[in-house]
Order: structure tokens, then C-alpha cells, then sequence
């Protein structure tokens, strides 16, 4: 049988380089196969034990000796489109961790942004209008303020961490309301959802997308929400049913969203939400960060470690539910 190979799914750069020599060392047994051309995946493809980076959906199916994918990026929403993989018999473990801080930082942004007025301001700016917003139109201060954070995870407990450092009261609502979190005051399960949304001046969702998640936030939850407080999406656009959202905005339900994702991407030139005053608007990218490589390589050598040496890998992905 041929030599196994541990496929890096990249292109030809210096990190990429470096990367390969550090697995090298760790793994001397192996080939290691730098790529990101299909053609060349294909032609080795009955050799690939290990993958990290890219490997397309198809060739995961394909690969016989397949064990062990490192995928790059954290939501693994995918396997609800490629119901197959979940039968497939490789492990798949995700980059979750790698976005903690700059997507908490990001939400940050978003919230200081609304308590601030900046939306607006920023909007006045463009315009070259000197608005000074009356004292209490809008602007307020965060201490004292309820965050509600849905899903605390790595990134949920990051946000806990700095909007108590802010001074607000942080409420998580999580799978297994018994793990504690760090700046995480009060920790419920999903089915009290309904009984927190009336408290929350700041409502945050980091949740991945599953068959549980999907429009997790509809009209009855709008309407439960104060008309005073915002709500924040970084985890996935079909959480919120969109429809029910802009219903909310024209309609002064909720005061306004900060949102990085959406149903469809890239958001639809025709969206109503692109006009709205009380809408923030990133195009998906509060994970970004020129450290991501760093980190989400960190991950992989770690497991690589623990794969060669049978111990239990780290973040690694339930299949059948998608995250």
C-alpha cells in the first residue's frame, strides 16, 4: 500500500511552506501534499488519510482512507446540505476557538455602535448634516444593561467577558445550561427564551445554523423584545427569519440589528434592510482577522499530535447535528 498522505488544502504561500515543515516533523511517516488544484487532490485521492484546509465536499466522500478532516473554518452548517458526509466514516473537527476574539470585539463594536448614535452619525456624515441627536434620543450608556447572549461558546463567552468588563449583566442561553461561562451571570437553557427576551436591552446570537436554530428568532420573539433594544447576528443568517426582522425595524418592534449574516448572501441589492437607518450592516466578516492562520494552525498541530499518538482530537464536530 502507498505511503499515506496528509493533505494541506492551501496554496503555494510562505505560511503555507511553514506550515508543511512543522508537519513533517511531527508526522515522519506520512506524505504531505500541499495543494489547493482539484486535479492534483484527485490523483492521490486513494492516499489521503488526513485533510486540513480545503478539500471539495465530493473528493471527502470519495477519499477510501479518509480518517481525519480539519476543516478551517468553524460552522459546519455544510452537512446539512451534504447529509451523506454524516455517514462518512472520517472524524471532522472545526477551527471553533479561532474567531473568539475578533468576532467578540466585532459585536462589541456593534453594540457601543447603537448605544453611541453612530448609525446615525455616520449616516449624517455621508450626507454633511450636523445632527446632534437630544439627550435622551438614542444614546445611552451600557453599564446596567441586560445583555442576552444565545450560545456561548468560545465566542459567546468571549463577548460575556468584555461586555462585563463594560458593566453590563450578561444572560446566556445555552445547549447545557450547567457548564458555567466566565462573564456569563445567569445561564438558562433554549426554553427559557422566551421568558429572557422581555429583559434584554441587547440581544446577541452566536449560535451555529441547525434543524433546532433555524429561524430560532421569528415574530413572536420580536414582539417579545423591548422596543428600546437591539439585536446582534454573527452567527448565521438563517437563525432570524428575515422577513418577520424588517417587519420589526419598519414597524419600531425592536430599535435596530447589527448584522454580519444573512438568509442569502451576498445580501440582495433589492433588500430593504440596506436602506434602514436603524440597521448596521457588515458583509460577513467579523471573523476576520490577519491572525487567523496562526490560530486555526494552532488547532490543527495540536490535533495532529493527539491523532498520531490515539488520544481524543479536540472540536470535534456530532455530524448528525451539524455542529
Amino acid at each position: 500500500m502507498a505511503e499515506p498522505i496528509i493533505l494541506l488544502g492551501f496554496g503555494d504561500t510562505p505560511e503555507s511552506a511553514a506550515l508543511r515543515e512543522r508537519v513533517e516533523r511531527l508526522a515522519p511517516g506520512y506524505r504531505v501534499l500541499v495543494t489547493h488544484d482539484d486535479a492534483v487532490v484527485r490523483e492521490h485521492l486513494g492516499d489521503i488519510e488526513i485533510a486540513a484546509g480545503r478539500m471539495p465536499r465530493e473528493m471527502m466522500l470519495s477519499a477510501p482512507r479518509l480518517r481525519w478532516m480539519q476543516q478551517w473554518g468553524a460552522g459546519a452548517d455544510w452537512l446539512l446540505r451534504t447529509p451523506e458526509a454524516a455517514a462518512a466514516p472520517f472524524v471532522l473537527t472545526n477551527a471553533s476557538g479561532v474567531h473568539a476574539q475578533p468576532i467578540g470585539e466585532h459585536i462589541m463594536a456593534l453594540v457601543l455602535a447603537f448605544s453611541r448614535g453612530l448609525h446615525r452619525a455616520l449616516r449624517s456624515q455621508a450626507e454633511g448634516r450636523w445632527q446632534r441627536p437630544e439627550m435622551h434620543d438614542g444614546i445611552s450608556e451600557l453599564a446596567g444593561q441586560t445583555m442576552l447572549l444565545i450560545g456561548v461558546g468560545a465566542i459567546g463567552e468571549r463577548t460575556a467577558q468584555f461586555a462585563a468588563a463594560f458593566g453590563m449583566r450578561v444572560v446566556g442561553v445555552r445547549r447545557d445550561p450547567t457548564a458555567p461561562a466566565d462573564g456569563v451571570a445567569e445561564m438558562h437553557g433554549p426554553d427559557a427564551l422566551a421568558s429572557l427576551l422581555p429583559d434584554a436591552d441587547v440581544v446577541v446570537l452566536t449560535v451555529p445554523l441547525t434543524q433546532d436554530t433555524r429561524h430560532m428568532i421569528g415574530e413572536a420573539q420580536l414582539r417579545a423584545m423591548k422596543p428600546t433594544a437591539f439585536l446582534v447576528n454573527i452567527g448565521r443568517g438563517g437563525t432570524i427569519d428575515e422577513a418577520a426582522l424588517i417587519r420589526a425595524l419598519r414597524e419600531g418592534w425592536i430599535a435596530g440589528a447589527g448584522l454580519d449574516v444573512f438568509e442569502q448572501e451576498p445580501l440582495p441589492e433589492d433588500s430593504p434592510l440596506w436602506k434602514m437607518e436603524n440597521v448596521i450592516i457588515t458583509a460577513h466578516y467579523s471573523g476576520r482577522t490577519p491572525r487567523y492562520d496562526e490560530r486555526a494552525s494552532a488547532i490543527f498541530l495540536d490535533n495532529l499530535e493527539r491523532y498520531l499518538a490515539g488520544q481524543p482530537l479536540r472540536n470535534v464536530v456530532d455530524k448528525a447535528r451539524g455542529y
